[in-house]
């Protein structure tokens, strides 16, 4: 069967996601670490849900510096969210942002739609 080159319409949507910020920051000089993990968060989100513009909320990066620049917690949870862009004159028709999702344990946590 040929693959059709029709493109799926986008609409809002939630979901929850783990992120190993240890393996993303890999190699990562010490001094760029924590703004690395804040880059990788927004990229990811770019990527899961097809938007360029990706919005970083500031408890999640307050979480990210929360030990300083060098000691970036090891994994993350996190909600993102694409919205439709209500501004005149917007590029995109889509945007998403990116939120922390507190959480006591990451076991057994995996992909959660909303």
């Amino acid at each position: 069967m040929p693959k059709t080159s029709e493109k799926k319409e986008l609409e809002n949507a939630t979901r929850d996601y783990t992120l190993n910020m240890h393996k993303r920051l890999q190699g990562i000089a010490f001094k760029k670490r924590a703004t690395r993990a804040v880059r990788e968060c927004a990229r990811f989100a770019g990527k899961e849900m097809h938007t360029a513009d990706v919005r970083v909320d500031t408890a999640l990066n307050h979480f990210l510096w929360s030990r300083g620049c060098r000691n970036v917690p090891r994994k993350v949870r996190i909600r993102v969210s694409r919205t439709q862009n209500e501004e005149e004159g917007a590029k995109e028709k889509f945007y998403s942002t990116v939120h922390l999702v507190p959480v006591e344990s990451f076991t057994g946590l995996g992909t959660e739609k909303k």
